[in-house]
């Protein structure tokens, strides 16, 4: 299956390779940042924890890179606590709203995670993560810091509140992701390396973190739901299923996925603000950081879209996509062709039949519009007919040299 992905996609084949090439092993990109002692375990646990930030981060500047993987930690330890389910309700709360005072304690750590928390070491050697913290410039501790209260205060708040409306639904994203938008960019300003405005404009900084967010809960209803949880605003799957249960149901496929139309289109409204903001990055390696989530999550949420697999599964974009996608968010023009491509692709699964069909239409017809006036060379050519016809011709070869040489041998 893997064999006929990469014949079937040649150009993904080719980004591997050069990830392959131009990237070290975990270990060694480790020692090549030229840390020791706690740090180098601060970078040990970002591995750990997330292998796709771990990449971009330790490629950034060297002013922002330790401040960033830290910031990253922190919030990785407060959300740990949140998403676990074995801690009770109102120690829960105290934890969550109290964990911006902890990262100033030097030794705090927490040993009472659920036995399925895969991040729990992280929290059991916090002590780690709070004294490279405290060896932080001021004015980056305070960013954490606040960002970590805020945070805090707002995965609180929805331990005892569902997310109803959609107020609520654009106010707990903005809790869990919207505020991390705002942390970088303030950290991004800070340092020096970008504009003092990147770091006051913090809508587009909101929007680019909601973005991600609701990509990852419209993509994670199966898994949240049949964990007893759900993200998605009662305002959208209540019109179309009596529980939540009921909204992945196979008796009610057709439903299910109607709603998660709707979620997908909800997701999709962010992408004039997110390209906006990418607009305003000048450094290359925190373009770059900043770029990757998101040419992640167009490509992820058009695949979610009209897909029933979503409901029965967490669909993922195939790792040679994702490799390529990396290759190509090293500038604005790169990654606008990105997005005019997903849209593309986007516009060719928008039946006249969905009932969303016309919300979904006027995003495309915009964001083309948008991308093709600024884009320098016009809107992008689709080549994916002559790429499928070339796929279908190697398949073919192969299949036929295969064949050949199984029956001469």
């Amino acid at each position: 299956m893997a064999f006929i992905d990469w014949v079937l996609h040649p150009t993904e084949l080719w980004a591997a390779f050069w990830y392959v090439m131009r990237h070290a092993p975990p270990d060694e990109k480790t020692m090549q940042l030229q840390v020791s002692g706690d740090m180098k375990r601060c970078y040990d646990f970002l591995e750990m924890t997330s292998r796709s930030f771990a990449a971009v981060i330790q490629e950034l500047n060297p002013k922002l890179r330790d401040g960033i993987c830290l910031f990253y930690l922190v919030l990785r330890g407060l959300d740990t606590i949140e998403d676990d389910m074995t801690i009770p309700g109102a120690k829960k709360r105290n934890l969550l709203e109290t964990f911006h005072e902890a990262i100033y304690q030097d030794g705090w750590t927490f040993k009472e995670s659920g036995p399925d928390e895969k991040d729990a070491l992280l929290l059991v050697e916090f002590d780690v993560v709070i004294r490279e913290f405290l060896r932080l410039p001021i004015e980056y501790q305070e960013v954490i810091a606040d960002i970590t209260r805020r945070m805090g205060a707002g995965m609180a708040k929805y331990t005892r509140t569902r997310v109803e409306s959609l107020d609520s639904y654009n106010e707990y994203c903005h809790y869990v992701a919207g505020l991390v938008g705002h942390g970088l960019s303030r950290l991004f300003a800070k340092s020096g390396l970008e504009s003092p405005a990147v770091g006051e404009n913090l809508e587009l900084a909101n929007s680019m973190g909601l973005f991600l967010q609701k990509t990852n809960i419209t993509r994670d209803i199966n898994e949240d739901v049949l964990d007893g949880r759900c993200f998605w605003p009662k305002a959208i799957w209540g019109d179309y299923a009596a529980t939540e249960d009921d909204l992945i149901s196979k008796t009610n496929r057709e439903k299910g996925v109607d709603a998660l139309n709707v979620m997908c289109v909800n997701a999709l409204h962010h992408i004039p603000d997110v390209l906006e903001y990418l607009s305003q990055i000048t450094e290359p390696s925190v373009f770059k950081f900043c770029a990757i989530p998101q040419t992640m999550a167009i490509a992820t949420i058009v695949l979610c879209y009209d897909n029933p697999r979503v409901l029965d599964d967490n669909v993922k974009i195939r790792k040679g996509e994702a490799l390529k996608l990396i290759s190509q968010s090293g500038n604005l023009d790169s990654v606008k062709r990105v997005f005019y491509r997903y849209i593309e692709m986007l516009e060719r699964k928008n039946h006249p039949s969905n009932p969303v069909y016309a919300q979904v239409n006027k995003i495309i017809d915009k964001t083309k519009k948008d991308i093709a006036t600024t884009l320098k060379g016009g809107a992008p050519v689709d080549l994916t007919k002559e790429y499928l016809v070339l796929a279908v011709f190697l398949v073919t070869i192969t299949t036929f040299f295969y064949s050949y040489l199984t029956q001469t041998s």
